[in-house]
């Protein structure tokens, strides 16, 4: 790491296992940076090797969730908890699988106000209340996602989605984890 990425004194494991440079490189390549998420996260191969698995399978995985929703998602969930490093990251990511940079800042700043469909909107009410009052989730919030639309698997999805999210606001807040500057730009 060059350049401070969390206020933590924090150094990556040196020399970096081969499959990790490796991940490292193709993050490198395919979005022409290695967030800095990742370059934190190599403090701790086993809790690196996790978070990457975690993020791939839930983000990237099969669903019938789109990629959007479930960066529309992290966004929501994100702007709750005010967390400055997703905001930015995953904002980006909107911004650019949506093509739409309106979007992206109605999620950032207010999610209530984006224009998204009926259906995507219950699926941020839920990921919002999962987040704000996660213990007064009950039947009828699963059923409001069943009535839009989701079938059981999608709610397992979402929540996924969601809690994931909520895990990493706060490793990043906890940290003050500085986000890539590339990402203020990306999609605008």
């Amino acid at each position: 790491m060059t350049e401070r990425l969390t206020a933590l004194d924090l150094a990556p494991v040196e020399p970096l296992p081969d499959r990790t440079a490796k991940y490292l490189a193709i993050c490198e390549e395919k979005l022409g940076l290695v967030p800095n998420v990742l370059q934190v996260h190599t403090v701790d191969i086993a809790q690196f090797d996790a978070f990457a698995a975690m993020y791939n399978t839930l983000m990237l995985g099969e669903s019938r969730l789109t990629k959007l929703e479930r960066e529309m998602i992290a966004v929501t969930v994100s702007s709750i908890n005010r967390c400055f490093y997703c905001l930015t990251a995953h904002g980006a990511a909107v911004r650019d699988l949506s093509g739409n940079p309106v979007l992206g800042e109605q999620l950032v700043m207010n999610w209530r106000t984006a224009e998204v469909t009926p259906q995507q909107m219950a699926m941020l009410r839920f990921a919002a209340k999962l987040t704000e009052t996660p213990d007064r989730i009950e039947e009828p919030d699963r059923q409001a996602l069943r009535d839009a639309g989701f079938g059981d698997r999608d709610i397992w999805d979402i929540a996924n989605v969601a809690g994931f999210f909520n895990m990493t606001n706060r490793v990043a807040a906890a940290t003050e984890m500085a986000p890539n500057a590339e990402y203020h730009s990306q999609a605008r």
